[in-house]
């Protein structure tokens, strides 16, 4: 495991999508739902301009990752909206995922966002929390609801 010290915060730009993506394949397997990952790494590129993300780099590896975007909630306003957050299993308890929530945080705060949303699965208590100690509130209430539109007719 690595020290937060030895850790950096950053933005990550098209030579990183390639780890990315090996990450976020990971990710999907450890939220158990592999199915569901259907971007590719071309996707990634091709929307780079849109594509928000940080990672966490020790040694020059990418250890983890955070996605975010930006939204606007009509009972809210703007806010930012944490997509994915995402540290490899031999890091986390680090701090690392501590490190990308934060800086996430702070990218909201800077732009005036209102608040940061985001979505945990039931099952993943240790996620769940981290939320919690980080000050989160976890709402039980709302259900997600996707609609893939490249079916709508």
């Amino acid at each position: 495991m690595v020290s937060t010290k030895n850790v950096e915060i950053c933005k990550a730009i098209p030579s990183d999508f390639n780890d990315v993506y090996e990450l976020l394949k990971e990710f999907a397997v450890f939220i158990k739902t592999p199915e569901k990952l259907t971007i590719t790494l071309e996707d990634m590129k091709k929307d780079a301009s849109i594509f928000n993300c940080l990672i966490a780099v020790s040694e020059n590896r990418i250890i983890g990752f955070a996605t975010y975007f930006f939204a606007y909630y009509s009972w809210t306003g703007k806010s930012i909206y944490l997509d994915d957050l995402y540290v490899l299993p031999e890091h986390r308890g680090a701090g690392i995922g501590t490190q990308l929530m934060d800086r996430v945080i702070g990218i909201g705060r800077e732009e005036a966002c209102k608040k940061m949303r985001w979505q945990v699965s039931r099952w993943n208590k240790k996620a769940i929390e981290f939320y919690r100690r980080k000050g989160a509130v976890i709402d039980d209430v709302e259900i997600n609801c996707d609609f893939p539109l490249g079916t709508y007719r």
